[in-house]
């Protein structure tokens, strides 16, 4: 029955959403693609996202914003903080060919937006320069502590880590291969011995 209010969790939504951003990108993606992901109607789609797409999608930025503030808090509470960071990286290596195809949302953003929107950009460059902060932060502190050698200006490792993350993003589409990606992660990681 049309108008019949619909009850959902907006959590929910935003996740489905963000697989068929990650699958299709921004400019890709139709209302008819996220209504069918989302399982809902164009009206209850509107009464939840006004701005329609574009406050979705920068809602689904800040939904990733989220989960790296989680995984920040879990470095942060760490004893070992550069090796949460190797960890996860390292975790990759597991991932299924569906998740190396995605690549990062946030990546995919900045490519993507660059000459297209602005602001769906910087809210994206954001999201990584606070990342990069993080990198910088461990680096300093384990440099510091002696638990990391390696003197170059943790900026720079920082920024190298940033840097990584984003061409491991495009190099894991050429080869969602998992034992290729390990050799090339544990080669990364080696400049933070």
């Amino acid at each position: 029955m049309r108008g019949r209010p619909t009850i959902f969790k907006e959590k929910e939504l935003l996740e489905k959403a963000q697989h068929i951003f990650w699958e299709k990108g921004y400019t890709a993606t139709s209302l008819e693609d996220l209504l069918k992901a989302m399982q809902i109607g164009s009206g209850s789609f509107y009464n939840t996202f006004k701005g329609g797409k574009k406050e979705l999608f920068s809602r689904a930025i800040q939904q990733r914003r989220e989960a790296f503030a989680e995984f920040k808090a879990i470095v942060d509470t760490s004893t070992t903080p550069l090796e949460v960071i190797k960890d996860f990286y390292r975790s990759l290596a597991h991932a299924d060919k569906q998740t190396h195809l995605q690549g990062c949302l946030i990546a995919n953003t900045v490519t993507e937006m660059t000459f297209v929107d602005q602001s769906l950009e910087e809210e994206a460059v954001r999201v990584l320069k606070e990342v990069e902060q993080m990198y910088i932060d461990v680096i300093e502190n384990a440099q510091r502590d002696g638990t990391m050698k390696n003197k170059t200006s943790a900026e720079i490792l920082g920024r190298y880590l940033i840097t990584f993350w984003n061409g491991f993003n495009v190099t894991r589409r050429m080869y969602p291969d998992n034992a290729i990606l390990k050799v090339q992660i544990e080669m990364q990681l080696s400049i933070l011995s």
